[in-house]
């Protein structure tokens, strides 16, 4: 198996989280947990994981020259990703939001090209559209749509969110490029543990955790285990080996394995209008990565 399949297949992995993760998140907030406490139970877990498992790898330092990025790469990837996402989807809906961050792909495509002069290809362009197309038409199609006045504070902090996290991809790619996924995350989330402390270690502390459900619990451990640990270190896996656009265009699979899986969980059913979708989706990965391919996996 080679390291491109691999990559994708932690894409597909990770994806998967992500989309599970919209409604796992919903119900956590705000009725136990407020957004910032949730972040900060997100960051400082993650951190503790990442440098726990660092503990396992060979001892890696990060250049002098190098710290500045990584700097810029936690503010954009961690603190203002998280905190921007946990609060506006608190108070938007996840249909919204997965609506809103299908944009992401065409964010990272001008962010790329602004940054670092990555080629505006036409079949990362027919990608981005088919993908995007099948991603919207399946949320339309199964979810509940409320882009009213009381969500359009929400939507806007996707929006901004979706921007942060495009900066992000772009910013940390040449990192991944030179160090291992482990020591470039357990120092980006101890960074982004310091510069959420502020508002969400006051949250977090107010938790009355003793009274909290169970379902609640394993709804907050899925979130700092699955959804930021083992999520993030797929993705940074997978920005070594395709770039940051390739990374972005999965998020148009994120309703598309929700669906996969209702349907395996007996949920859901099979309709021509998820079929398409799934075709369009798929289409859309394979024009973006053979793009990225012809161009450089770096």
């Amino acid at each position: 198996m080679t390291n491109h399949i691999r990559a994708h297949l932690a894409l597909i992995a990770a994806n998967l989280i992500y989309g599970v993760n919209y409604g796992i998140a919903k119900q956590v907030m705000p009725d136990y947990l407020s957004p910032f406490a949730l972040v900060f139970a997100r960051i400082s877990g993650a951190c503790l994981l990442f440098w726990a498992t660092s503990l396992l790898l060979p001892k890696e330092r990060v250049d002098r020259k190098d710290v500045l990025r990584l700097l810029i790469a936690t503010v954009f990837g961690v603190a203002v990703n998280q905190s921007l996402f946990l609060n506006g989807l608190n108070i938007t809906t996840p249909t919204d939001a997965a609506i809103i961050m299908t944009a992401t792909p065409i964010l990272v495509l001008v962010v790329a090209r602004l940054l670092i002069r990555e080629p505006i290809t036409i079949f990362k362009i027919i990608g981005i559209a088919a993908g995007g197309t099948g991603a919207i038409l399946l949320i339309l199609y199964s979810g509940k749509i409320s882009f009213g006045d009381n969500h359009v504070i929400g939507n806007s902090i996707i929006v901004a969110n979706a921007t942060s996290y495009a900066l992000y991809l772009v910013i940390v790619k040449p990192l991944m490029n030179k160090y291992h996924p482990v020591t470039l995350m357990r120092w980006i989330f101890l960074f982004g543990l310091l510069l959420v402390s502020g508002p969400g270690l006051p949250a977090f502390i107010r938790v009355n955790w003793g009274i909290l459900p169970g379902d609640i619990l394993l709804s907050v451990l899925f979130v700092v285990v699955g959804t930021t640990f083992l999520a993030y270190l797929l993705n940074m896996y997978s920005l070594k080996y395709v770039k940051p656009i390739t990374v972005s265009i999965y998020i148009y699979s994120q309703p598309v394995i929700a669906s996969i899986v209702a349907l395996i969980l007996g949920q859901d059913a099979v309709t021509p209008v998820k079929i398409l979708a799934a075709l369009l989706v798929f289409t859309g990965v394979y024009f973006v990565s053979y793009s990225s391919s012809k161009t450089g996996s770096r």
